[in-house]
């Protein structure tokens, strides 16, 4: 019996519906946004308010922060593939359990065998000191950045030396590793930071770990919400996506029990059980998405929503997406923001009129949005460049 098709332009109906970027399919809270493509990209501080902002039909920075700071209903975790990024609290205990325990424990041996390595006596006690103390510092002075937990704890202010009697011997403080460790365990969370919305200058503040939650069945549970945004899609995209190892990512799907659908090239690819049927087409729509959007970096293969000429334009040189125009599920330009406040944006090919009017507008809109915040993404590319120029 053969596969039932799934064409090109069905895929990019899905991304206008599923993430949530079509007008009519846009969500009421910011935590919708995050579960619509899974999680948002929390690297560049500025992706995540302007991923939730593509997504939502009202509501600007504030709303965000809100979600963040005080509803708590997004957070920020170290997860897929060693990334930060974020998720509803619904689905984080699933992160932590089915990627974050993973990289914390990591996390944990690597600053072990750097104290060991250092030779001052430095081991397990003494972290484990030094982690209650930066706790007892938060309780008792509430959010603090980290260099104001420095200043509390003196333990975070012991310096070490890396590669010790090499060529690229450096000294390090551990206040960094420190706090990284306290926050993949969970132990402490990421707080307003010192600027504005597009700071990254953390406070941080104590909470406690999520609940632990058996990995397999975590992994299982985002590997079907993953398929549901993202699929058709196959297991070598959910491998990247994840992280995880084939073994991991072969079990979860196995679990999940996807079918199979064929593509116009020919090969064949997953979605979630029963999801074979054609995607009604929404209504027309453009997007302005940020550097590292999910939307542009859900899968390891592209090709169905980006020309592959386009690439070294919109991408740097580690495979990070810069800030990219879309039009009806197609990736036709890039965009950036001068150091006026202005939004520039230019077309990698001619879509048309249509599509010149609704980026026009959309742009307006974003920029309206943004207010006086100015944008520069952590990873820059080419197009991006040219345009700030």
């Amino acid at each position: 019996m053969s596969l039932p098709l799934v064409t090109t332009a069905e895929r990019r109906h899905r991304l206008g519906r599923r993430h949530r970027l079509a007008p009519s399919a846009r969500a009421a809270t910011v935590a919708e946004t995050a579960d619509s493509v899974v999680a948002l990209h929390a690297t560049d501080a500025a992706t995540v308010f302007l991923s939730a902002r593509a997504r939502l039909t009202e509501g600007g920075p504030d709303a965000i922060e809100r979600a963040l700071y005080e509803d708590v209903s997004l957070v920020r975790l170290l997860s897929m593939r060693n990334t930060l990024f974020a998720v509803s609290a619904e689905l984080a205990p699933h992160v932590d359990a089915s990627t974050a325990r993973a990289i914390a424990a990591k996390e944990r041996r690597t600053l072990l065998k750097r104290l060991d390595e250092d030779g001052q006596g430095l081991d397990a006690a003494w972290l484990a000191g030094a982690e209650a103390a930066a706790l007892d510092a938060l309780d008792a002075h509430g959010p603090s950045t980290g260099s104001q937990l420095s200043a509390a704890v003196p333990a975070l202010r012991q310096k070490i030396t890396i590669s010790r009697g090499k060529k690229y011997e450096t000294e390090q403080g551990v206040a960094t590793r420190v706090i990284r460790l306290l926050a993949a365990d969970g132990r402490i969370r990421r707080d307003r930071p010192r600027g504005s919305w597009t700071s990254s200058q953390y406070r941080w503040v104590h909470t406690e770990p999520w609940p632990a939650l058996p990995a397999a069945e975590s992994r299982t549970e985002i590997a079907r919400r993953w398929l549901r945004a993202y699929g058709p899609a196959t297991e070598a995209d959910l491998k990247w996506w994840t992280g995880w190892t084939l073994t991991d990512v072969r079990k979860a799907l196995a679990t999940v029990g996807p079918d199979q659908v064929r593509l116009e090239d020919g090969t064949t690819a997953l979605v979630s059980p029963g999801d074979t049927g054609p995607e009604p087409a929404p209504e027309p729509w453009a997007a302005l998405l940020p550097g590292l959007d999910p939307t542009g970096m859900g899968w390891a293969d592209r090709g169905f929503h980006l020309d592959p000429a386009h690439r070294r334009a919109l991408f740097d040189y580690a495979g990070n997406i810069g800030p990219t125009v879309w039009w009806n599920g197609e990736i036709v330009g890039g965009w950036a923001q001068r150091s006026d406040g202005e939004i520039v944006w230019r077309l990698l090919g001619s879509p048309g009129r249509a599509a010149e009017q609704a980026i026009t507008a959309e742009a307006a809109r974003l920029a309206a949005w943004v207010g006086d915040a100015r944008i520069t993404p952590r990873f820059r590319t080419p197009l991006e460049r040219e345009l700030v120029a």
